[in-house]
């Protein structure tokens, strides 16, 4: 049998900052090697499932990281037995075709850990969490200086003021954060969208749609920009696309 720098892994990917981090740290490793990125998709809205991002956005992270993408399509609603089944189908497959493992980018929510290992359990596999453990003002900080880029496109305006949907995720968020909400969304405050990560090719241009409210959450649709319309640079202005903002309803 090879050595550990042999396993294969797949990594859980929701096209945020958090399993970004993940896969930089697992390149940093010799944990194993990472083969692909599996990401859960509402099949009706064609968007990453929770996080609202469009399709064309994952896949030019997929791109720009040289890693196939596996989406697994999902209802809306979703019922957890639904969500298991077409999960565990796609794990499978995977297995079949020599993944070991599967790595997450969760911080420090350990019932959501222990889940994850039972479901991999079911089909023989092992989970791996790279940053799993260590504060979340530490991770976030990480982040930020190693030059990560992102969006916030969720927002749950239960628990946060729906004015930070579509704010970039920089020291100055961080710092007008409310004390009670995690530095990086870990109770799912907020979910975000990574424009550039260590690891891309090339940054991913990006232009602000509409604010779109649905079910308590506010969405920041962005959408995949002409090359030369966003910049990677901290600080630089994201463009807008003209139209009317904070409608209400589905995004399309």
């Amino acid at each position: 049998m090879g050595g550990l720098h042999e396993r294969k892994v797949l990594l859980s990917w929701s096209s945020g900052k958090d399993c970004a981090l993940a896969l930089h740290r697992l390149r940093q490793t010799d944990v194993g090697r990472v083969v692909g990125l599996l990401t859960t998709v509402n099949e009706m809205v064609a968007r990453v499932s929770i996080h609202g991002v469009r399709l064309e956005l994952l896949r030019a992270q997929a791109d720009r990281l040289s890693l196939p993408l596996i989406e697994v399509p999902l209802p809306d609603p979703c019922s957890n037995e639904v969500y298991e089944e077409r999960l565990g189908g796609a794990l499978d497959q995977a297995k079949r075709a020599g993944v070991s493992s599967v790595a997450f980018g969760d911080i420090h929510l350990q019932d959501v850990r222990e889940y994850r290992e039972r479901q991999l359990a079911k089909v023989g596999l092992d989970a791996i969490f790279p940053i799993f453990g260590r504060p979340s003002a530490e991770v976030a900080r990480e982040q930020i200086e190693t030059g990560f880029r992102a969006l916030i496109t969720c927002v749950d305006s239960r628990r946060l003021p729906a004015c930070f949907a579509g704010r970039e995720f920089d020291r100055r968020l961080l710092d007008q954060l409310p004390s009670d909400v995690d530095p990086c969304g870990e109770g799912g405050e907020f979910h975000t969208l990574v424009t550039w990560s260590p690891g891309f090719s090339r940054p991913i241009p990006v232009v602000l749609g509409a604010v779109v409210e649905r079910g308590g959450f506010v969405y920041q649709d962005v959408l995949l920009g002409p090359p030369g319309s966003g910049s990677s640079a901290a600080g630089a202005e994201i463009p807008r696309r003209a139209g009317p903002s904070g409608s209400k309803g589905g995004a399309d």
